[in-house]
């Protein structure tokens, strides 16, 4: 690993070659230590590899230079204290601030804190002059303030350490997470004694956090706030997890396994898609009906009014083509039972029609992704929508974007028990769109999705991946795997086409995805 610059922000992505699968919740993540020492690990033992790992971060990407601690009176300034005892052994000039007296800590922090003073360390007390006077000299920052367990927003002489760290556009080193953050969400704590003013936290280059990932370091806006994210492993043994049993997951390639043909497969085998398309937003369906092509479906039907047949054909000659403009249309469309998975909502437009053709379609036996024009057509009534997907035993994902769950749900607070309600409240895996897409099954199992690019922000995008759902439904994946697979590989490809992509060149870029998983 190279040297970074000495600057405030390392927009390294994470590479999920490398990375836990596993997302501990804060309090989950109390039970891992907790677990460990009563298997025999050493609290003492867990704060100093803590320390020496962080320590060995900073050698690893910043010549040597004068690093300011400041440290917390919990465990994370105790984490401090063991980095500044390394990083000096190491010859590099250190000068530690604690928050508070260190007559005042206990436990393992205040064995560092001993042994800290044993080796000529000095300790300076974390106020506003030695805050000034350190920061002024243009150190490296370690902060060993608060981490993932902070229920309140920074104030006092830790909210003017981080303050003016900001100020001077210091590079930053969190231990755990950035101060100010709240560990299960994310988000940038208020300042209670402060009603209406906004919350502040570390700009941090670099996070070095333990044993597994927690969801702020993957959720905006704390991950933009926490660089490059570095797991350690600190000694935690694996097996704690079979007791934690955690919920949430790192949506990657290990989670789940994409169909391959073999010598025996045939169209037929590889399933047929249907994509319920509109007439006037016809791209929409379009697009849709490529992406479930390009990841592999075996056949595709686009279910179309008569007038757009011309339109949906004229640019793919692959495709078939099915005129429904009566009830007798869509009967005939759905007596062939080789046809398994069905996508409506893309530019289908909304009102009553739509609601009563979903109703239709959700009383079959095939997968069914409802996106866009589906959903909002729900808005007045949701519950007809739960209802139906609840009373059938295939396969159901709905991808709403921020706005169209908003209307189709109602539900507030932080993402994940946003999405986690939705998927219970639906009987559906919920795909929540965003920079930090969320993949929520009914069962509780969550999926953060981290490979997401700003590249995608653009119209049809959305489209491409409710069709790469479908596509991956048809060929016989669970809800759950092929939103999982959908999402991923729609980041990916995103990410491989970066400026100037428009959804056109998204199916595509998926093959390349592909070929190189």
């Amino acid at each position: 690993m190279g040297l970074i610059n000495n600057s405030r922000r390392c927009n390294r992505p994470m590479a999920y070659e490398t990375q836990p699968q596993d997302i501990l919740s804060v309090a989950e993540m109390y039970a891992a230590d907790q677990a460990a020492v009563a298997a025999g690990v050493s609290s003492l033992a867990l704060m100093e590899t803590a320390g020496a790992a962080i320590s060995r971060e900073i050698i690893k990407r910043w010549p040597r230079q004068l690093v300011a601690i400041f440290c917390g009176p919990g465990n994370n300034g105790g984490d401090g204290f063991v980095v500044a005892r390394h990083l000096m052994q190491a010859g590099w000039p250190i000068k530690l601030a604690l928050m508070g007296d260190v007559l005042a800590l206990k436990g393992d922090a205040a064995f560092y804190a001993a042994r800290w003073q044993d080796v000529g360390g000095t300790t300076e007390s974390l106020d506003a002059q030695s805050i000034e006077a350190l920061l002024l000299q243009r150190p490296l920052v370690v902060d060993a303030i608060f981490g993932a367990g902070l229920n309140r927003g920074l104030s006092g002489t830790a909210a003017l350490a981080i303050q003016r760290v900001t100020d001077l556009e210091l590079t930053c080193i969190a231990v755990d997470v950035p101060s100010g953050l709240h560990g299960d969400t994310g988000f940038i704590l208020p300042d209670t004694n402060q009603p209406g003013k906004a919350g502040l936290a570390a700009n941090c280059a670099l996070t070095v956090t333990f044993f597994r990932l927690k969801p702020a370091h993957v959720l905006y806006p704390g991950r933009a706030l926490c660089g490059e994210v570095v797991v350690a492993d600190i000694g935690i043994p694996d097996a704690v997890l079979n007791v934690i049993k955690p919920r949430l997951v790192l949506n990657d390639p290990r989670l789940w396994s994409l169909p391959h043909p073999d010598w025996q497969s045939h169209k037929y085998t590889r399933g047929h898609a249907i994509v319920f398309g509109g007439a006037k937003m016809n791209g929409a369906g379009r697009l849709a009906g490529f992406a479930a092509r390009r990841v592999g479906a075996g056949l595709l039907t686009y279910a179309i009014p008569g007038r757009a047949l011309n339109t949906y054909g004229a640019d793919q000659p692959g495709a078939l083509l099915h005129g429904v403009d009566t009830s007798h249309d869509l009967d005939e469309l759905l007596s062939d039972h080789r046809k398994n998975a069905i996508l409506i909502g893309p530019g289908y437009g909304v009102g009553p029609a739509t609601c009563s053709l979903v109703l239709r379609l959700l009383n079959t036996a095939r997968a069914v992704v409802l996106d866009a024009d589906a959903l909002t057509s729900f808005s007045a009534d949701p519950h007809l929508l739960f209802e139906a997907i609840k009373s059938r035993a295939a396969p159901t994902v709905l991808t709403p974007h921020e706005g169209e769950f908003a209307r189709l749900f109602g539900v507030n607070g932080p993402k994940i028990e946003r999405a986690t309600a939705a998927a219970t409240l639906s009987g559906a895996v919920v795909v929540l769109k965003g920079a930090d897409t969320l993949i929520a099954a009914p069962d509780g199992r969550i999926a953060i999705n981290t490979n997401g690019s700003p590249w995608l922000a653009t119209g049809g995008s959305g489209d491409v991946l409710a069709g790469l759902v479908v596509g991956l439904l048809a060929q016989g994946m669970t809800a759950w795997h092929a939103a999982n697979a959908a999402v991923w590989l729609h980041g990916a490809a995103g990410t491989k086409v970066g400026p100037g992509l428009i959804a056109e060149d998204l199916p595509s870029a998926v093959v390349e995805v592909i070929k190189n998983i």
